[in-house]
C-alpha cells in the first residue's frame, strides 16, 4: 500500500510510520520542518512538508497520489472537521482508505475526580461530551463516505501511552514543575482507561488490511485511576502526591486539560476491534505504571 500520514512528526504519528513501514509499505508522512523530515526518513518513509493550517488546500492536495490515507493531526474541532471534509472531497470515487483519529474523550464524562460505573464499547450509545463531543460529527462524516466512493474508518484511542510518553503522563509532570508534588483532582478516583502506542498503531494497520467502510474502534488495554498515577510518579520523584480543586487544576494544566482529562471520567472496551479485526494488545504492553520507570524513547 502507498500510505500518506498526516500528523506524522506526533507522538501516534512516529508509531504508525513504524508499524507501516515494518509492514513492507511506502510511506510518506506530513511534517511542518525539515527537522522532523530527517527523522521521518530514519525511520525509512518519505517526509511531505505542509501545514495544514497555513496551507490546507495544497496539503490535502497529497492525498490524491496515496491509497490509504492515516489522520493523526491535531487541530481544533472546526478546523478539523472542514480538512476532513476537504479530504473526502479529494478522495471522492476513488475507493481509497481514509482512517479518521478521533479519541475517547468524546465520550468522556465530567466527575471532578470521582469513579463512573460507565464503561462505553465502539457501538454503545452515549451522551457526547459537553466540551469535545462536537467531534463525533467530524467522524460521522468519515463513516458515511463510503456512499462517496470512500472507505472511511475512525479509530478511537483511550489514552496513549508507550517508550517514556504521554500527555497524561506529561501532565502530571507537569503539576511537580509547577507546585512541588504530583497532583489530582478530588479523590482521584476518575480515570481514562489506556493503551500502549504502538498497540494502537497496530490496529490502523489492521484496519487498512481488512476493516469494513464505515467501522469504528476503541484502543484500549487497560485502566488506572488517577490518584494511583500520581501516588506513583511521586514515589519516583520523592515528592508527595496532593489533591486540588478544578480552579488550581486550571492553573496547572490549562483550562481545556484540566476539564477535558484530569476532572473527567472514560472508561472503555473494544469488543468490536477485537472481534473484527482479531486485535489483542501485546500481554507485555498493560500496565501504564511500567512507563513511570521508563527513559523516553524519541523513535
Amino acid at each position: 500500500m502507498n500510505v500518506l500520514i498526516y500528523g506524522a512528526g506526533g507522538f501516534l504519528g512516529s508509531a504508525l510510520i513504524r508499524r507501516f513501514v515494518a509492514g513492507g509499505h511506502t510511506v510518506r508522512g506530513l511534517v511542518r520542518n525539515k527537522d522532523d523530515g530527517d527523522a521521518l526518513r530514519k525511520a525509512g518513509a518519505e517526509p511531505v512538508l505542509g501545514d495544514l493550517l497555513t496551507d490546507p488546500e495544497g496539503t490535502v492536495a497529497h492525498a490524491a497520489d496515496a491509497d490509504v490515507i492515516l489522520y493523526a493531526a491535531q487541530l481544533l474541532l472546526e478546523p478539523e472537521r472542514h480538512t476532513v471534509e476537504a479530504l473526502i472531497d479529494t478522495l471522492e470515487g476513488t475507493g481509497k482508505t481514509l482512517i479518521f483519529t478521533s479519541g475517547t474523550g468524546v465520550l468522556s464524562q465530567r466527575t471532578d475526580g470521582e469513579w463512573s460505573e460507565d464503561t462505553f464499547a465502539e457501538d454503545d450509545e452515549f451522551v457526547p461530551s459537553k466540551y469535545i463531543g462536537g467531534r463525533v460529527d467530524t467522524e460521522n462524516v468519515v463513516r458515511e463516505a463510503n456512499a462517496r466512493g470512500v472507505r472511511g474508518i475512525v479509530v478511537r484511542p483511550s489514552m496513549i501511552w508507550g517508550h517514556g510518553r504521554s500527555p497524561m503522563l506529561d501532565g502530571f509532570r507537569t503539576s511537580i514543575e509547577k507546585t512541588g508534588a504530583v497532583c489530582y483532582i478530588g479523590r482521584g478516583l476518575n480515570l481514562y482507561s489506556n493503551v500502549h502506542v504502538d498497540d494502537v498503531a497496530e490496529i490502523y494497520h489492521l484496519a487498512a488490511e481488512k476493516a469494513p467502510a464505515g467501522a469504528l474502534y476503541h484502543a484500549v488495554s487497560g485502566e488506572t485511576n488517577f490518584r494511583t498515577i500520581a501516588q506513583a510518579l511521586a514515589q519516583k520523584h520523592g515528592v508527595a502526591a496532593r489533591s486540588i480543586g478544578l480552579a488550581e487544576g486550571v492553573e496547572i494544566w490549562g483550562t481545556f486539560a484540566a476539564l477535558i482529562v484530569f476532572s473527567t471520567c472514560s472508561r472503555t472496551r473494544a469488543p468490536r476491534a477485537r472481534r473484527e479485526l482479531g486485535w489483542l494488545p501485546h500481554p507485555d504492553r498493560l500496565d501504564v505504571l511500567a512507563e513511570i520507570d521508563t527513559p523516553v524513547d524519541a523513535t
